[in-house]
C-alpha cells in the first residue's frame, strides 16, 4: 500500500479530485489516500491558503495528487502552485498534451511532451514594488552600473537563469526522452535579445545535447516556436523550456489537442512528486457537478506510471479515451455542441470512466 496526498484545492477543486479519486482507486491500485486542504478555501480557518498540515503530508508521503488552487490576479497572495514546486524543488514540469479521438481540435495525432524549468526564471518571485525604499535603492543601482535608465515609478521583476538550474532541467528533458522512446528534444529560448539569461539557457543546452547523441537536438526562438507549433506541430516531441515560457507554451500546446481539459501535468523532483491539471480552479463553476474531470484524472495516470503501477496506468488511460472516442457521458465541453442537452456532469463521467475498467 502507498500512500499518498491529496490536496482537494478550491473552486471546481474538490468535485475534480474526488472524481480522479474514484477513478485511480477503480484501477485496483493499492493507495491509501492522506487528504489534505489548501488554497482560499481554507484560509479563513487556517490563516494560509497552504496550512502547515498539507506540507507535512507531501514531505512525509512524497507523492501528492492536487487538485486545482486559485492564484489572486494582482493583489492577494502568491501562488500556491508556484510555492508548493520551489518547497519542494519539484524542478521539472512535464505536461504532455496528446490527442484523443472525440475530442474537438483543428489537429490530429499530436503527441508532444512540453518539459518546464520550475524553479527559476521569473517565477522566482523576486521582485520590488513601485515605490517601496528598496526598490528605489535597487532602481539607483541599476542606472549606476547600466546604459539604460529605469524610471522611479517602476516595479521590478528578477529573472535568475542559473547554470545548474538550467543543466539539470536539460538533463531530465534528454533522460525522459531516452527512457520513453522520445527521437528529438528542442531547446526554446529568446537568446537573440536576453544574451545574459537566456543565452546561458542556450549555451547549457547546447553542451549538455552533446552528451545524448543518440537524441536529436535543436533550438528555437520562443517567438518562432509559437509559429512552428500552429503550422507543422508533427516536427516536435520533447520541447524544454525556461519557467515562463513553458507556461505559456503548455498552454499553447494543450490547445492543440482539444484545451486544457485534457490537459495533464506533472512537478518532478529528487525528493517527491505533485500531479495536477494544467487547468485553473473555475470558481463561477464551484458546486455545479458540471466541469469535465479528465486532465486531473490523466494526472493520476502519470502518478500511477511515477509508481510503477503501469499496468493500472495503462487501464485508466485506456478508459478515459474509450469513454471520450464514444461521446455519450462526456461533459458540456466535450460535446460537438456545448449547450447539448445529453451533456453529463463531472460525477456521472467519472462513472463511465470506472465502468470501462470494470
Amino acid at each position: 500500500m502507498v500512500k499518498v496526498t491529496l490536496i482537494r484545492g478550491d473552486g471546481i477543486g474538490p468535485e475534480i479530485a474526488e472524481a480522479a479519486r474514484r477513478c485511480i482507486d477503480a484501477t485496483g491500485a493499492k493507495i491509501e489516500w492522506d487528504v489534505q486542504e489548501a488554497g482560499v478555501d481554507v484560509m479563513a480557518t487556517a490563516g494560509t491558503p497552504l496550512p502547515e498540515a498539507t506540507l507535512e503530508s507531501v514531505r512525509r508521503n512524497g507523492v501528492a495528487l492536487k487538485a486545482p488552487i486559485t492564484t489572486p490576479v494582482g493583489t492577494g497572495f502568491r501562488s500556491v502552485n508556484v510555492h508548493l514546486r520551489q518547497i519542494f524543488e519539484l524542478y521539472a514540469c512535464v505536461r504532455p498534451c496528446k490527442s484523443y479521438q472525440g475530442v474537438r481540435s483543428r489537429y490530429d495525432n499530436i503527441d508532444l511532451v512540453i518539459v518546464r524549468e520550475n524553479t527559476e526564471d521569473l517565477y522566482a518571485g523576486i521582485e520590488f514594488e513601485k515605490g517601496k525604499a528598496e526598490t528605489l535603492e535597487l532602481i539607483e543601482w541599476l542606472n549606476a552600473h547600466s546604459s539604460r535608465k529605469i524610471g522611479p515609478n517602476t516595479g521590478v521583476s528578477i529573472k535568475p537563469i542559473s547554470v545548474e538550474g538550467t543543466t539539470r532541467i536539460v538533463k531530465y528533458a534528454f533522460e525522459y526522452a531516452r527512457k520513453n522512446g522520445r527521437k528529438k528534444v528542442t531547446s526554446v529560448h529568446k537568446a537573440n535579445i536576453m544574451k545574459y539569461s537566456d543565452g546561458l539557457w542556450l549555451e547549457i543546452s547546447r553542451n549538455v545535447a552533446r552528451q545524448y547523441a543518440d537524441i536529436e537536438f535543436e533550438d528555437r526562438i520562443v517567438d518562432n516556436m509559437c509559429m512552428q507549433l500552429v503550422q507543422k506541430p508533427e516536427l516536435y516531441d520533447v520541447i524544454v523550456l525556461p519557467n515562463l515560457y513553458g507556461d505559456i507554451l503548455s498552454d499553447l500546446c494543450a490547445g492543440l489537442v482539444g484545451g486544457l481539459g485534457v490537459a495533464p501535468g506533472a512537478n518532478i523532483g529528487n525528493k517527491g512528486a505533485i500531479f495536477e491539471a494544467t487547468h485553473g480552479s473555475a470558481p463561477k463553476y464551484k458546486g455545479l457537478n458540471k466541469v469535465n474531470p479528465v486532465a486531473l484524472i490523466l494526472s493520476g495516470v502519470l502518478m500511477l506510471r511515477h509508481l510503477e503501477m503501469n499496468d493500472q496506468a495503462d487501464r485508466l488511460e485506456k478508459a478515459v479515451a474509450d469513454v471520450i472516442a464514444e461521446g455519450k457521458s462526456v461533459t458540456y465541453d466535450m460535446k460537438p455542441e456545448r449547450d447539448d442537452p445529453t451533456a453529463v456532469g463531472t460525477k456521472e463521467m467519472a462513472d463511465a470512466i470506472i465502468a470501462k475498467m470494470r
